[in-house]
């Protein structure tokens, strides 16, 4: 055997495709490792052109690197994908020579595909890994799977009272997303419970061919948009989360395309993911609600005053279920004057919760036993903190409205109030200015010293003034200071004051906060509308 004969053996041999070509490109072997993966008989390449054969190398990754090592003389690696009719990834080495070059090259395809499943994996975990709002986790998974997984896929989640809804959908193809929107609208009122959705959300993971989910179906829209769009094959995948079955996830597959053993295994990984993403997000808006309920729970409803306009309106941080501890209070002391306080109790927790209760109970007694100002009715709450063992510590403004007979015939109303470390009160007269006292900085705030003394400061209002108490996650921002936010809150006062009360404060939590705050928010505010009491 001579040494060409040994060297073609060896080629014959090798488990990976061998090529080489000439220094005009044409072909002059190719060994059977590499007929099979290129799916042509040898007899009909070698002889030919080779960009004539695989025009697709022309100016793709890998015919610039072999006219680069022809070029050069030097070996180059390169990995690229191959389009129709291989439709795979390959490895290619290729050695230059004096008779031309030679290609060495492995179908990397499932490699590929395996680096593409972790890295989608992985994409999934950071995407989904601080989403706590179940339709916001759910749409966003979609798009995190697909091509990977499947040409296009639908994800569906079950309401708290059981029904089926479709919240995310995605196709790899911009020109079909409009149709698999419009399928996802209507498709769940037309599954039979034989449906692959159906028994997913029963546990189990169903492969069916596409025409076969059609044909269930009724004469419908959702037949028609489905046949439309025409998968070849799907999968449908139940989402699990700590033993419950929270939603489907179904893929489909185009053309020729079908599921392979690793991609059910990484689709279903995928899902379960999903699910206890699913689940973590149902328990916290449970939790939300909760410590939502809970807070309002301690919280003064409504207070009804004829003589003045009250409004109250709290709104809980958006970032987490956290019982926090903001309170309000409106209430009459046996005087007949109105008083209104606003505090805040250090911490965001039960216990702060629970600390926020018993305060604004023993402030309400204090202040209707004695029927005491503001400064004496924080002094009783001090001590009262101390004997009882409150162990906390808090922020509280406490403002009380009060009148002689001859300032209620001259509509003139006497706020008498005391601060223990909180933010001041803000004053709107009726022309829309603000008062100076709103750059008062208060006292002591409670818990500190149970003998601390506690001064008041008394302002004379007309009739038609607005008074606004309220916590700090009305103005405070991360990384801002609250002078900033005071001066916030005074330029959207001047430019709302007009308006009436409960749209001046929504317009305020709107402007100041969006509707997201960062903190709990806790907002009270009177209208002076007419005499209050006599007292």
């Amino acid at each position: 055997m001579t040494a060409h004969q040994d060297g073609e053996r060896e080629l014959e041999l090798m488990p990976m495709g061998y090529m080489s070509v000439d220094r005009e490109w044409c072909i002059t072997y190719l060994n059977a490792a590499g007929e099979a993966i290129v799916g042509v008989p040898r007899e009909e390449l070698i002889g030919r052109d080779y960009w004539e054969m695989f025009p697709a190398n022309r100016d793709d990754d890998f015919g610039r690197t072999y006219r680069e090592c022809v070029a050069t003389g030097r070996s180059a690696m390169v990995e690229s994908f191959y389009p129709h009719p291989l439709n795979a990834w390959f490895e290619v080495r290729a050695v230059p020579s004096e008779a031309g070059l030679a290609m060495y090259f492995i179908d990397v395809s499932d490699r590929r595909a395996a680096q593409e499943r972790l890295a989608m994996l992985a994409r999934v975990s950071a995407e989904l890994a601080g989403t706590l709002d179940v339709d916001t986790a759910a749409a966003r998974i979609p798009r995190l799977i697909v091509p990977v997984l499947g040409d296009w896929c639908i994800l569906t989640v079950l309401d708290d009272d059981g029904r089926p809804r479709d919240v995310g959908w995605w196709h790899v193809d911009p020109a079909k997303r409009a149709i698999v929107a419009r399928y996802a609208e209507v498709r769940l009122s037309s599954m039979p419970v034989t449906s692959p959705v159906v028994r997913a959300l029963l546990g189990e993971m169903v492969v069916a061919p596409g025409p076969d989910v059609a044909d269930l179906m009724p004469e419908c829209e959702a037949r028609e948009l489905l046949q439309l769009l025409a998968p070849s094959s799907g999968v449908t995948l139940p989402l699990r989360g700590r033993g419950r079955t929270l939603g489907v996830l179904t893929l489909y597959f185009d053309g020729r395309r079908t599921p392979s053993e690793a991609d059910l295994a990484t689709s279903q990984e995928v899902a379960d993911r999903a699910g206890l993403v699913l689940d973590n997000a149902r328990l916290f808006d449970q939790q939300r609600q909760l410590a939502e309920a809970l807070q309002r729970s301690l919280l003064t409803g409504g207070y009804e005053d004829d003589q003045a306009e009250v409004v109250v309106r709290y709104t809980p941080a958006a970032e987490a279920a956290r019982v926090g501890g903001d309170w309000y209070d409106a209430f009459t002391q046996p005087s007949g004057a109105t008083m209104l306080v606003i505090g805040d109790v250090v911490g965001h927790d039960t216990a702060a919760a629970a600390a926020m209760g018993q305060l604004r109970a023993l402030l309400r007694g204090v202040a209707t036993y004695s029927d005491a100002g503001p400064g004496e009715v924080l002094r009783g709450l001090d001590a009262a903190m101390s004997q009882l063992h409150v162990d906390t510590y808090a922020t509280a403004a406490v403002a009380r409205f009060e009148q002689t007979p001859a300032e209620a015939d001259r509509g003139l109303t006497r706020m008498r109030w005391s601060n223990a470390g909180h933010l001041p009160p803000l004053v709107i007269h009726p022309d829309g200015t603000l008062a100076a006292l709103a750059d008062w900085r208060g006292d002591l705030m409670l818990g500190v010293d149970a003998t601390a003394e506690r001064a008041e400061s008394v302002v004379t209002l007309d009739c038609g003034t607005t008074v606004l108490l309220y916590t700090d996650g009305l103005i405070e921002r991360r990384g801002g200071d609250l002078d900033e936010g005071m001066a916030r809150l005074r330029q959207a006062a001047v430019e709302v004051a007009g308006l009436p009360l409960g749209k001046l404060c929504d317009e305020l939590l709107d402007r100041l906060v969006h509707g997201r705050p960062e903190d709990d928010v806790a907002l009270v505010a009177i209208r002076l509308v007419a005499p209050v009491r006599v007292g």
